[in-house]
């Protein structure tokens, strides 16, 4: 199987970036947003995210957001940080800001990669704001540039992250007040407590997308045992149900068959996904434009998955801002047919927008304005992080 060809920039974009002016200045903002709630990925020190802002020479700025979780990944701020500063940045400007293929060659020449794409957290934050910037040198949106019909509006799950199992229906309930009516659970290692906690949510939400996701925490006994109970209690899909490295045991537990087995963690970048398709490790792949370097190679891996006929998850890092905005157009680009699990809305306070994303009876409406749709409030952000 080859990766998709087709283009990834609209055919006005590429006119316009034989005159385009190039890049200035790149700068990152650190901070951390305030967290609501219990989500096992987040600490008390909040939710760390870092702007990115690349300004071109004529004074227009583009703003990306990468979003590292040391829990999740192995990048942190500091990482994020100074990757950017003292490696991707100086190799980037000059450049062309529509060659955004180019901008990923040169990127990946300055942190190399290891089994996959080196550092894919900090680099989407670039990726993102290259396609904000391009948006905004031509007026558009980045769908518009895509050449895609988005959807106007993506459907969320809300998260069930308990602790105890007394917690799972006052979570829910707190979910069907803000407009939510389908759900992910968090699973792993606790078969019996995994079990008890799907059947509580079916019940009580009997119509629900009911998606589990296990963060690689099963070894492969315990989840070839559990699969086929989690589809007895009325899960959907199974969400990496082994550490990233176990690829074998993904292939078991697709000839297993008892759950639609969905790759996260363990899918970076298009090559590898190809490579696991011919292997037949995996039914379908949880999105992330955070994990995947930006949203160039998303929208390559979301056409291989299409043309191999396998299912494609929308799903976030607690995505905030600029990174919640582009998941969404990503995801609306795309069509995305089931519930996306970003809860950034749901785990995070406050934002750095002028006109913060709000989610409406459990759906997050797609921005329209140029780039990402979305406008940083710069002024507040500087602020913050002087």
């Amino acid at each position: 199987m080859k990766p998709s060809r087709r283009e990834f920039l609209g055919a006005a974009a590429v006119l316009a970036a034989s005159g385009a002016p190039p890049i200035r200045s790149i700068e990152v903002f650190p901070l951390h947003y305030r967290t609501a709630g219990h989500f096992k990925f987040l600490g008390p020190e909040g939710r760390p995210a870092v702007f990115v802002k690349i300004t071109a020479e004529d004074g227009t700025a583009g703003w990306g957001q990468s979003v590292p979780i040391r829990t999740w990944s192995y990048e942190t701020l500091e990482s994020v940080v100074s990757t950017i500063r003292n490696y991707l940045a100086p190799v980037l400007i000059g450049r062309n800001p529509f060659d955004i293929a180019g901008a990923h060659q040169a990127m990946n020449r300055a942190i190399a990669p290891s089994f996959s794409t080196g550092m894919p957290i900090a680099k989407a934050g670039v990726d993102l704001a290259l396609h904000d910037l391009i948006g905004r040198l031509t007026g558009r949106n980045v769908c518009e540039i895509w050449g895609r019909k988005p959807l106007d509006r993506i459907t969320l799950s809300w998260t069930v992250n308990p602790t105890t199992l007394d917690e799972i229906e006052p979570l829910m309930e707190e979910g069907r007040r803000r407009g939510y009516r389908n759900f992910n659970v968090k699973i792993a290692p606790d078969p019996k407590f995994d079990l008890e906690l799907c059947r509580r949510v079916r019940k009580l939400a009997p119509d629900a997308f009911l998606w589990a996701d296990a963060n690689g925490g099963y070894d492969l006994a315990t989840a070839l045992y559990v699969a086929p109970k989690l589809a007895d209690a009325g899960v959907n899909v199974l969400e990496q149900p082994l550490p990233a490295n176990r690829l074998t045991g993904y292939r078991e537990l697709k000839k297993q068959g008892a759950l639609p087995i969905i790759m996260d963690e363990g899918v970076v970048n298009s090559a590898e996904l190809v490579e696991y398709i011919r292997l037949g490790l995996l039914d379908g792949v949880a999105m992330k434009p955070a994990r995947t370097a930006g949203l160039w190679d998303a929208r390559r891996q979301i056409e291989i998955l299409e043309d191999a006929g396998l299912l494609f998850l929308g799903s976030g890092l607690t995505d905030p801002d600029s990174a919640l905005a582009a998941a969404v157009q990503l995801y609306a680009a795309h069509q995305l047919k089931f519930p996306a699990a970003l809860n950034g809305p749901q785990f995070l306070t406050g934002s750095y927008l002028r006109n913060p994303l709000v989610v409406k009876d459990g759906c997050v409406e797609r921005p329209t304005g140029p780039g990402l749709g979305v406008e940083v409030d710069e002024s507040r952000l500087r602020k913050e992080v002087a």
